[in-house]
């Protein structure tokens, strides 16, 4: 979970307690549908540490409750629910939040994504003082990280994660010995906004370019994962490159195939190539591009 690295900094912070974790309540998940709590969750109660559970922030009782642990600071890290004016004030050094992109770029719900959708070429996170608006406060603290070409979402989650903790451990530091810096605020100019992935994105639409196709893959993984029909199957695209097109390329439907080797299956784009070389069939495991011709040997012929 993003927020874990946070909690450690919060923890292991000289000079500092904390009082509380909230987090969403837990939810059916899996084909159980059993009862899930969130790892959040799992390492506040490891850790003895009190943890509370309101599905809303806006009620009187739930605002009083934070108020009475007289909390010096909030730290908000992929919380999902909307902080209400009345907690932002509660505490005397505000509320902070760790959020996953360089502001004002990227503000909203899925700024991981977005940034990997879009090509950008770096990305990192920010230490910002909250405010009503979303993502929209001044900025403490900045981290960048470069965005290379074998990022995902799983692997840029986890690098953007472990550099939240650190800017966040960085910043209580100094704002307990007094060397805090006085947020900037965030420019007016290159505000973009990050809106939350839906399922029905991950469908490849093959009258795309390649390159935007490869970074939807990249991006979806590990969720929703790309899709796409090969040959009349259905399946969940893991891996793939995006290739130049050549003169076999000309004329060819988009999303047709034009050629399948233990390399990868390359299909027809609006420009360039989208060779496919991880998926995964309905109800079975990820496997290579090879494996998956072994189990459909007629599309080797196929041009």
């Amino acid at each position: 979970a993003f927020a874990l690295p946070c909690f450690t900094a919060c923890r292991n912070a000289p000079g500092t307690q904390l009082v509380g974790v909230w987090t969403q309540p837990d939810r059916p998940a899996g084909r159980g549908r059993a009862l899930a709590t969130s790892p959040i969750k799992q390492a506040a109660l490891a850790a003895g540490v009190a943890v509370f559970q309101p599905e809303s922030l806006k009620t009187r009782a739930v605002q009083a409750q934070l108020a009475a642990l007289a909390p010096d600071l909030l730290v908000v890290v992929a919380y999902g629910l909307i902080l209400p004016r009345g907690v932002l004030a509660i505490p005397r050094h505000g509320c902070w939040n760790v959020h996953a992109s360089l502001l004002p770029r990227w503000r909203g719900a899925a700024p991981i994504q977005r940034a990997l959708l879009a090509g950008d070429t770096q990305t990192g996170v920010c230490l910002m003082q909250m405010e009503a608006g979303l993502d929209t406060g001044p900025v403490l603290l900045t981290r960048r990280t470069p965005i290379i070409a074998e990022d995902t979402g799983g692997s840029l989650h986890d690098r953007l994660a472990a550099l939240g903790g650190e800017v966040l451990g960085i910043g209580l530091a100094r704002l307990l010995a007094g060397t805090l810096p006085a947020a900037q605020t965030q420019a007016t100019a290159g505000v973009s906004y990050a809106h939350k992935l839906d399922k029905a994105e991950a469908v490849l639409d093959f009258s795309k370019p390649a390159i935007e196709l490869q970074r939807q893959v990249r991006a979806f993984d590990p969720w929703p994962v790309a899709a796409a029909e090969i040959a009349g199957e259905r399946v969940r695209v893991w891996r793939a490159q995006a290739l130049p097109a050549s003169t076999a390329t000309a004329g060819a439907a988009p999303g047709g195939m034009l050629g399948a080797t233990r390399a990868g299956i390359d299909l027809a784009t609006a420009a360039g190539v989208l060779r496919v070389t991880e998926l995964q069939r309905a109800g079975a495991r990820r496997i290579s591009a090879a494996d998956y011709l072994n189990a459909r040997p007629e599309l080797r012929a196929r041009r």
